[in-house]
């Protein structure tokens, strides 16, 4: 039985949690009354003191329960929506900090730690007369990292997961496609420094990293520049920066995405079309389907922040119909397809039988003249070039970012550009939808050797705007091709992540060629330095050869909609441009 006399220590959440509680909307009624029990300590692996705090339903009966670990505190915002709301609904939530933080003992090592401290607290959980056995686990970025770790060997009682926004792979995190993530690690280093210490401490340290952004982004060498933004030095941050490679003993371990490819914990997956670990999610979602694990995958038009903000009504939604089937036995709030996803232009859900559905690869061909063709021309035309300046880095407009900026953007300043090629179909004579992976095929030389290719994908509508829909980079290395003066020009595929999309007739396919996203991703400085100590800036000219040629994932059928239209919306709240 679980009844308030049961807790000695219980008491009612926090003034502050309740009145955020108060400003959630478009969720179900609560069905319990809650207290909580604050700063239980659970043993870690090692024996450091891990604080934990405990929410249960005022109520009689057994509950399942929901184990959170973050390494972000114990208050916003994982209080309110995962203490609060889910213990409203009928779970004891256990919501711990990571050792290090939030007061817990030891010290904090990024995801050194969390596969056995996940073990320990479950251990933990065992002694509980309360914990019934059920157990499942929630969390969002950082926090669905620890339960992969924890799904690395799951304990028996671990019935059910949701990832919302989550990621399984930290040197990805930081290094995609072969380049340096800098604002996303400035604002994730800044987090996990501050976050736990509190919402005042917090906001400072926001405003402190606002302040010096541009400096430290423009500034060599990056390993000392971000000093100031951050209040100090951050040793996660700096490995990170000197160890690119994935081969570098400092990151063994790290990668848990063969954990999907074995897994039998039922899983649901939350993320959003721009969310940094959009990629990340979809390759768990493959491990798990290749696995044969029950599972599910929502993809909202949202961004990473956006997903628990703007989208939060629907992400709760479907983790809870998810935690109730698998801990509760009630499916009835299971939809009966194992993939939703927004599309984009058409501004609608869709129920899909698996992720990805059926498509076909269809080509277009780049050519001189800043066309995108169906047909390989027959004659090659020649190759075109930009000249990538570091010192003039070509930026980052929209996209999968931390910040309000992200998500869909207006790209017609960033495509005046002269360090930015355009290629672009005429207008579609009837509507193209895309289900899937976009990538392009280049065949590319450079006159130094060292050099990023980014690409994006644009909808040109019919008033010439160009909005951004999904986009990659790939860093390109050192080798025998690179000579722009004649040498055979190297093969280079730019994975441009996935989509959801309708193009109506009318508007314009438009693939972005550049040699950079700055400040999203640190800028190549020409050298092979790592960021960490390059100090040196060298321009470089790219240039693309034939046959080169855009690769989109044409849905082979219609599928029905299951929404109405939904807005997007960005991380600040405010009405993005809807392409």
């Amino acid at each position: 039985m679980t009844t308030a006399t049961h807790h000695s220590s219980a008491k009612q959440p926090p003034l502050h949690v309740r009145a955020m509680r108060r400003t959630f909307r478009g969720l179900p009624p609560k069905l319990h009354d809650i207290a909580y029990e604050p700063g239980l300590v659970v043993p870690a692996a090692d024996g450091s003191e891990l604080l934990t705090d405990h929410y249960f339903p005022l109520a009689e009966g057994d509950f399942p329960t929901l184990l959170v670990r973050s390494p972000y505190g114990r208050g916003f915002p994982w209080a309110p929506m995962y203490g609060v709301l889910f213990a409203e609904q009928g779970f004891h939530v256990v919501l711990q900090s990571c050792r290090g933080t939030g007061g817990s003992g030891g010290t904090f090592d990024l995801w050194r730690h969390e596969a056995a401290d996940g073990r320990a607290t479950v251990a933990w959980l065992r002694r509980q007369s309360w914990f019934t056995g059920a157990l499942g686990t929630i969390g969002a970025s950082y926090l669905g990292y620890v339960q992969w770790a924890l799904a690395a060997d799951p304990p028996p009682e671990l019935r059910a997961m949701v990832i919302q926004v989550g990621l399984h792979d930290l040197h990805g995190y930081f290094h995609p496609g072969g380049a340096f993530a800098l604002e996303s690690a400035l604002a994730t280093s800044m987090g996990m420094a501050h976050q736990h210490r509190g919402v005042p401490r917090f906001l400072w340290a926001a405003l402190r990293l606002r302040r010096h952004f541009r400096t430290i982004t423009r500034t060599l060498p990056l390993g000392t520049a971000y000093v100031p933004g951050l209040g100090g030095r951050v040793p996660f941050l700096e490995e990170a920066m000197v160890r690119p490679e994935p081969e570098d003993a400092h990151w063994h371990g790290v990668d848990l995405r063969s954990v999907a490819e074995g897994l039998r914990v039922p899983t649901s997956l939350i993320t959003g079309w721009h969310d940094v670990a959009l990629d990340q999610t979809l390759q768990q979602y493959d491990g798990l389907r290749r696995a044969g694990c029950d599972r599910s995958l929502l993809v909202g038009p949202w961004t990473h922040n956006s997903a628990m903000q703007q989208g939060w009504p629907e992400v709760f939604a479907e983790s809870l119909a998810w935690l109730r089937a698998h801990l509760c036995d009630d499916p009835s709030g299971l939809r009966t397809t194992k993939a939703r996803v927004h599309v984009a232009g058409g501004q609608a859900w869709q129920d899909l039988p698996d992720w990805p559905p059926a498509t076909t690869a269809h080509h277009w061909y780049l050519d001189g003249h800043g066309t995108l063709r169906t047909r390989m021309p027959e004659n090659a035309p020649a190759p075109v070039s930009f000249r990538y300046d570091p010192a003039d880095p070509t930026p980052s407009v929209g996209g999968p970012l931390l910040s309000g900026k992200a998500g869909y953007q207006d790209n017609t300043a960033l495509e005046a550009r002269e360090d930015v090629l355009t290629f672009t179909t005429a207008p579609l004579t009837e509507p193209v939808r895309l289900h899937g992976p976009v990538r392009v095929e280049l065949r590319v030389t450079t006159d130094t050797g060292h050099a990023d290719v980014f690409a994006r994908l644009c909808d040109v509508d019919d008033r010439g705007r160009s909005t951004n829909i999904c986009d990659g980079l790939q860093r390109l290395r050192p080798g025998p091709t690179t000579d722009a003066t004649g040498a055979t020009p190297a093969a280079v595929t730019v994975a441009m992540s996935s989509t959801a999309y309708r193009f109506p007739a009318g508007h314009r396919i438009r693939l972005q060629v550049s040699g950079g996203a700055h400040p999203r991703f640190a800028r190549n400085t020409g050298t092979g330095e790592p960021p960490a100590t390059a100090t040196r800036l060298i321009p470089a000219e790219v240039s693309l050869h034939h046959p080169s040629r855009l690769v989109l994932p044409v849905a082979d059928e219609e599928f029905t909609d299951t929404h109405g239209a939904n807005d997007i919306n960005g991380t600040n709240g405010t009405k993005r441009h809807q392409p």
